[in-house]
């Protein structure tokens, strides 16, 4: 038998008649979390950079600006394309949804790249663009799956990206939305991506020597995270504009997540080559 759950208005509150959502605050909450964490990890003695407060507010300025603006044009371009094409205004409706993770993830590497360049030209960091790049994307590789529980937690809120039907016993059905018992996929995506994954990557940096090879956490991120969004995908449906890729099911969560695994496998070898030479 399902579990039924009443749905969750997605407005948390209203503030003089403006509406503040749940994704919204699961954002705001993943920013600011994440400075804090990020201050923290740049302070510890075994931290491979070292960052002053107003570095760290102009690198804040930079993850927030890549994450929107890459999120939202990796959703314009990987799951919705015909569409924004012919309502191209679209594209800046952000509060109507739609954002992908992958584009994110290149959103923040460029912005990353950009600080790390902006910050050794003005003699502020010395050292090389890769190295201190990879350095900082070595942190927020710990930090990343932070974000990424509050985003899936406000995915179930929103009753988005919802699960294939299914008649496990903690199948769900919103009630009053539909009769179809379905994965809670959020809930997965959550507990794997967000926590289980926080775990592993803090344990690595924590316990290990990667984070003295710049580049290495960073690439095992991409490589967890793409084993953990192709295993939930499984039980994901697929977005409705799209369907799936193939006719043994394919998703493009999976595809771009084989590709992330990739590109994360010659981040994580280069880390090594690098570091030896």
């Amino acid at each position: 038998m399902a579990i039924t759950i009443n749905p969750i208005s997605p407005v948390a509150f209203s503030v003089f008649g403006l509406d503040v959502r749940w994704y919204a605050l699961a954002y705001v909450a993943a920013f600011v979390i994440g400075y804090f964490m990020l201050r923290h990890f740049v302070r510890r003695p075994d931290s491979q950079i070292s960052l002053d407060k107003r570095q760290l507010d102009d690198l804040l300025t930079a993850i927030i600006l890549g994450v929107i603006i890459g999120g939202r044009l990796g959703y314009v371009l990987f799951y919705n394309l015909p569409f924004f094409m012919a309502h191209p205004l679209e594209i800046f409706a952000v509060w109507h949804g739609g954002m992908s993770f992958h584009g994110g993830l290149v959103g923040v590497i460029v912005a990353v790249f950009w600080f790390a360049r902006n910050q050794i030209k003005r003699n502020q960091i010395k050292g090389s663009v890769y190295n201190t790049a990879f350095n900082i994307l070595d942190i927020l590789a710990v930090i990343a799956p932070v974000g990424l529980f509050f985003g899936r937690i406000a995915n179930f809120i929103n009753m988005e990206v919802m699960g294939r039907p299914t008649d496990v016993p903690w199948a769900v059905v919103f009630s009053g939305q539909t009769s179809i018992p379905r994965h809670p996929s959020p809930l997965y995506e959550a507990t794997t991506e967000g926590i289980l994954l926080f775990v592993i990557m803090y344990c690595l940096y924590r316990f290990t020597k990667l984070r003295k090879y710049p580049g290495a956490l960073g690439g095992m991120l991409g490589m967890l995270y793409a084993v953990f969004r192709i295993f939930c995908e499984q039980f994901r449906a697929p977005d409705a504009q799209i369907g799936f890729l193939t006719n043994w099911g394919l998703t493009m969560g999976q595809l771009l997540s084989a590709i992330m695994f990739v590109a994360g496998a010659i981040i994580f070898a280069t880390a090594f080559r690098k570091k030896t030479k």
